[in-house]
Protein backbone atom coordinates (compact mmCIF):
# COMPACT_ATOMS: atom_id res chain seq x y z
CA UNK A 1 0.00 0.00 0.00
CA UNK A 2 1.29 3.44 -0.91
CA UNK A 3 0.59 6.95 0.25
CA UNK A 4 0.36 9.73 -2.29
CA UNK A 5 -1.67 12.45 -3.93
CA UNK A 6 -3.99 12.74 -6.90
CA UNK A 7 -6.01 15.21 -8.93
CA UNK A 8 -9.12 14.80 -11.08
CA UNK A 9 -8.49 16.65 -14.35
CA UNK A 10 -11.04 16.54 -17.15
CA UNK A 11 -12.61 13.39 -15.73
CA UNK A 12 -9.32 11.48 -15.39
CA UNK A 13 -7.24 10.81 -12.33
CA UNK A 14 -3.65 12.04 -12.26
CA UNK A 15 -2.09 9.93 -9.48
CA UNK A 16 1.29 10.05 -7.77
CA UNK A 17 1.86 7.17 -5.36
CA UNK A 18 4.87 7.92 -3.18
CA UNK A 19 7.80 5.68 -4.00
CA UNK A 20 10.68 8.14 -3.69
CA UNK A 21 11.31 8.28 -7.44
CA UNK A 22 10.30 11.96 -7.61
CA UNK A 23 12.55 13.89 -5.26
CA UNK A 24 10.77 17.24 -5.61
CA UNK A 25 7.44 17.90 -3.98
CA UNK A 26 7.97 15.71 -0.93
CA UNK A 27 5.94 16.65 2.15
CA UNK A 28 7.58 17.63 5.44
CA UNK A 29 6.81 14.17 6.83
CA UNK A 30 8.98 12.70 4.07
CA UNK A 31 6.72 9.75 3.26
CA UNK A 32 4.28 11.33 0.81
CA UNK A 33 3.95 14.27 -1.56
CA UNK A 34 2.77 17.83 -1.02
CA UNK A 35 0.17 18.86 -3.65
CA UNK A 36 1.47 22.40 -4.16
CA UNK A 37 5.17 21.50 -4.31
CA UNK A 38 4.60 18.53 -6.62
CA UNK A 39 2.36 20.58 -8.97
CA UNK A 40 5.04 23.28 -9.24
CA UNK A 41 7.71 20.68 -10.03
CA UNK A 42 5.72 18.66 -12.58
CA UNK A 43 3.90 21.62 -14.15
CA UNK A 44 0.87 19.62 -15.36
CA UNK A 45 -1.57 21.51 -17.55
CA UNK A 46 1.30 23.77 -18.60
CA UNK A 47 1.27 25.38 -15.13
CA UNK A 48 -1.35 27.81 -16.39
CA UNK A 49 -3.46 27.08 -13.33
CA UNK A 50 -2.76 26.72 -9.63
CA UNK A 51 -2.52 23.33 -7.94
CA UNK A 52 -5.86 23.84 -6.23
CA UNK A 53 -7.91 24.62 -9.34
CA UNK A 54 -8.77 20.95 -9.79
CA UNK A 55 -10.40 18.55 -7.33
CA UNK A 56 -7.69 16.70 -5.46
CA UNK A 57 -7.09 14.16 -2.76
CA UNK A 58 -4.56 12.05 -0.97
CA UNK A 59 -4.13 8.51 0.26
CA UNK A 60 -2.79 8.00 3.77
CA UNK A 61 -2.00 4.79 5.61
CA UNK A 62 -2.81 4.78 9.32
CA UNK A 63 -0.50 3.42 12.02
CA UNK A 64 -2.56 0.21 12.09
CA UNK A 65 -2.26 -0.26 8.31
CA UNK A 66 -5.64 0.97 7.13
CA UNK A 67 -5.97 3.14 4.02
CA UNK A 68 -7.81 6.45 4.23
CA UNK A 69 -8.61 8.50 1.13
CA UNK A 70 -9.11 12.21 1.75
CA UNK A 71 -10.79 13.64 -1.32
CA UNK A 72 -12.69 16.54 -2.72
CA UNK A 73 -16.43 15.91 -2.79
CA UNK A 74 -16.12 16.53 -6.55
CA UNK A 75 -14.31 13.19 -6.90
CA UNK A 76 -16.99 10.54 -7.13
CA UNK A 77 -17.05 7.04 -5.72
CA UNK A 78 -16.64 5.75 -9.28
CA UNK A 79 -12.93 6.55 -9.00
CA UNK A 80 -12.37 4.37 -5.93
CA UNK A 81 -11.37 1.25 -7.89
CA UNK A 82 -8.69 3.14 -9.82
CA UNK A 83 -7.37 4.76 -6.64
CA UNK A 84 -7.15 1.31 -5.02
CA UNK A 85 -5.31 -0.10 -8.04
CA UNK A 86 -2.82 2.74 -8.47
CA UNK A 87 -2.01 3.06 -4.76
CA UNK A 88 -1.93 -0.75 -4.34
CA UNK A 89 -4.58 -0.79 -1.60
CA UNK A 90 -5.44 -4.33 -0.61
CA UNK A 91 -8.81 -3.50 0.96
CA UNK A 92 -11.59 -0.96 0.53
CA UNK A 93 -10.33 2.36 1.97
CA UNK A 94 -12.19 4.67 4.30
CA UNK A 95 -13.15 7.73 2.24
CA UNK A 96 -13.31 11.12 3.92
CA UNK A 97 -14.52 14.05 1.86
CA UNK A 98 -12.86 17.42 2.40
CA UNK A 99 -14.56 20.78 2.09
CA UNK A 100 -12.83 22.85 -0.55
CA UNK A 101 -13.70 25.51 -3.04
CA UNK A 102 -13.27 24.60 -6.73
CA UNK A 103 -13.40 27.48 -9.17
Amino acid sequence: MKRGVFWLIDGRLLCFPFDGSITEGIAKAGNTYNHKKLWEHLQPCGSKVAFDCYPRGRVEITANGNAVVYASPHIGIEHTAEICRVFELDSEPVIRYMNEVIW
